[in-house]
């Protein structure tokens, strides 16, 4: 039993010994993987950042590079629609000069047109105190006429006045028309025509201001036909007719020498 003792004690001191030493060894062995756990974390943290980083990076060099090309693709967008918008407004230029001349021409037919048309339009006419409508052809064949008696052509005017008046019987030239014919045939000597122009006129048309000269003028044509009476009877009417008429005061002054 005395020997046994000793040893237990001397087991418990090397236990307490043993564990003395034990816990700073341990302690650095425990000390020494969380350094290298931390180092490790923080390189796997680096890499990741770095990784990150990395990703960014790309993803921004392929971010600035798509923006580059559609950069590139605007402005190439951009010039094609210049080059479009220059071709249109050369296109426009060209139509706009096309629809000019177009307006042009239109506005010359239009003039030719509106001549044409003139020329078949009634015209106003004022002659011998009298107003009234005439085609442009019909006053352009009267004033034709009127010109050749004015040239003392009066066979020739004869005719044509006979012409017109057969053309356009219901002319307001009409009465004035067989007054100047009734002149003409007188002047050419044809004093029956003379006379039955001027009797046409005076039954047709009594009122007119050429009558009380168309009634003078047919007395006359009596007076070379050697009907004196039917002279005198013309020139009694005249007068009592057209009493204020100047060819009224020269049919007194015949009346006078025919008695």
């Amino acid at each position: 039993m005395t020997m046994l003792r000793p040893s237990r004690s001397l087991a418990a001191a090397v236990v307490v010994a043993f564990c003395g030493a034990w816990s700073p060894m341990a302690h650095a062995i425990f000390g020494d993987d969380e350094a290298r756990k931390a180092i490790i974390d923080l390189r796997q943290q680096v890499e990741t950042n770095r990784l990150a980083a990395d990703a960014a990076a790309k993803a921004a060099a392929e971010n600035d590079a798509g923006i580059k090309r559609s950069l590139l693709e605007l402005a190439n967008q951009i010039e094609q629609l210049r080059g479009e918008i220059a071709r249109l407004r050369g296109q426009n230029e060209q139509l706009a000069r096309e629809v000019a001349e177009l307006q042009r021409a239109q506005k010359d037919v239009q003039a030719g047109v509106d001549e044409r048309l003139r020329q078949f339009e009634p015209v106003k006419v004022e002659l011998d105190g009298r107003s009234f409508t005439a085609q442009p052809a019909e006053k352009a064949e009267f004033e034709a006429a009127m010109a050749t008696l004015r040239r003392s052509e009066f066979p020739a005017a004869s005719a044509a006045f006979t012409a017109f008046l057969r053309r356009h019987p219901t002319s307001g030239f009409t009465p004035v028309a067989l007054y100047w014919l009734g002149n003409a045939q007188y002047a050419a000597r044809a004093y029956k025509d003379a006379a039955d122009t001027h009797q046409r006129l005076v039954r047709e048309f009594a009122d007119h201001p050429r009558t009380p000269e168309a009634m003078l003028a047919l007395a006359n044509s009596q007076v070379e036909l050697k009907d004196t009476r039917g002279a005198r009877k013309t020139l009694d009417d005249l007068v009592k007719l057209h009493p204020q008429s100047e060819a009224a005061a020269a049919a007194k002054e015949r009346l006078a020498r025919l008695r």
